[in-house]
């Protein structure tokens, strides 16, 4: 083990010189270099490390060229001392490698070199990042809309988000996302991809998010930047999206349209005034209900292609409700049972759940298909 004083070390400089100094941050009045060297891997600060990435790391990062070629002599000296007292069998190879890495004390690098995918940035807001591949083009603001992919993790690795295992991208205005995103992604250049380590307050809080962020979460998030927005494309992007659902629209109108007048044609299907259509499969004996009453029933329903999207037989058990608190299809339809009965309904949009849908289950504009069977008026 080696120890050096800050004067010996740095002539010239204090030891508050050095402690300030951003790349150095663990020296005090004196320090160790190294504890422990065995041929090819040392261990410094605490870290295993090879000698050759040690030497040319702090090379790269010291500006100052006194400091660079004091420290870079020291630091061959203990290379050398501990590598003697560890191992007195070092072989001409070895001796060569720290030879091979001593850097020019040159006021200007002649090749510029990217940070290494380990070497973490802070900014003074907490914000960590970490920067895995350096892109070439411009950089957004905060009012831009950018395109991205990412993969969002908590710190023991769960993955929580991801565009990657959707498949595509997204596109979003810069300043509606999270603090982190919003300060690191203006960090970035189109075609760059970082890691950014998110404090809880950058990040969702006390309040976490969605059931899959606890509170105070901090985040990891890895981020690649296509595409930086301008207002004409966003707005061309949003006539597209516009037009390709006012086209499924119009298609989904359409062939919910045809299946109804084709299936009214069916034997045994009647058609109420309203436009909604029944087909009686078994007859029952007990009592009908009125619109206020409440039923037990079971049921199954489906798209006209016959998606199921939900069923009380899967489920294993009925439900109960009020007849007047559901879809003006089922509140009519059911009307027509009696108990024991079991019924088809072909209900139309508009007495279904209209131009919005149900969203994740059933379309905009989409005609249902239900099987019903009245168990009891309540």
């Amino acid at each position: 083990m080696w120890r050096f004083s800050v004067r010996s070390i740095f002539p010239g400089h204090s030891t508050k010189d050095v402690q300030n100094h951003p790349v150095l941050p663990w020296i005090g009045t004196d320090f160790t270099l190294c504890r422990t060297l065995n041929r090819e891997k040392m261990e410094c600060f605490g870290m295993a490390a090879q000698q050759n990435i040690i030497l040319k790391s702090i090379t790269q990062k010291i500006a100052k060229p006194a400091v660079l070629a004091v420290l870079t002599s020291a630091l061959a000296l203990t290379l050398t001392a501990c590598s003697d007292k560890e191992n007195k069998e070092q072989t001409a190879e070895d001796k060569q490698t720290v030879e091979d890495n001593k850097p020019v004390a040159d006021t200007q690098t002649k090749e510029q070199t990217l940070p290494s995918e380990t070497e973490i940035f802070t900014t003074e807001s907490g914000l960590q990042y970490q920067i895995l591949t350096k892109g070439d083009g411009a950089s957004p603001e905060a009012t831009d809309t950018v395109t991205v992919h990412y993969e969002g993790t908590l710190m023991d690795g769960t993955v929580f988000d991801s565009s990657y295992k959707r498949g595509e991208t997204i596109s979003f205005p810069l300043n509606r996302v999270i603090k982190g995103w919003t300060e690191g992604v203006q960090l970035m250049n189109v075609g760059s991809k970082y890691k950014f380590t998110i404090p809880s307050e950058l990040a969702y809080g006390e309040s976490g998010a969605g059931g899959v962020i606890p509170p105070n979460a901090d985040l990891i998030f890895t981020v690649e930047l296509f595409d930086i927005l301008d207002a004409d494309e966003i707005e061309k992007q949003e006539a597209a999206k516009r037009a390709e659902m006012e086209k499924m629209i119009e298609a989904m109108k359409a062939e919910g349209e045809k299946f109804l007048t084709e299936n009214a044609k069916k034997s045994g299907v009647k058609v109420t005034e309203s436009g909604l259509q029944y087909k009686e499969l078994l007859a029952g004996t007990g009592k009908s209900p009125a619109a206020t009453d409440r039923v037990t029933v079971h049921y199954e329903g489906t798209l006209i292609d016959g998606t199921k999207f939900d069923s009380s037989y899967d489920r294993g058990e009925p439900i109960d409700f009020g007849l007047n608190q559901v879809i003006s299809g089922w509140t009519e339809g059911l009307q027509l049972m009696q108990e024991g009965a079991k019924y088809k309904l072909f209900i139309p949009y508009d007495l279904a759940y209209g131009p919005q849908g149900s969203p994740g289950a059933i379309p905009p504009y989409a005609t249902l298909v239900f099987t019903v069977e009245l168990i009891r008026v309540n």
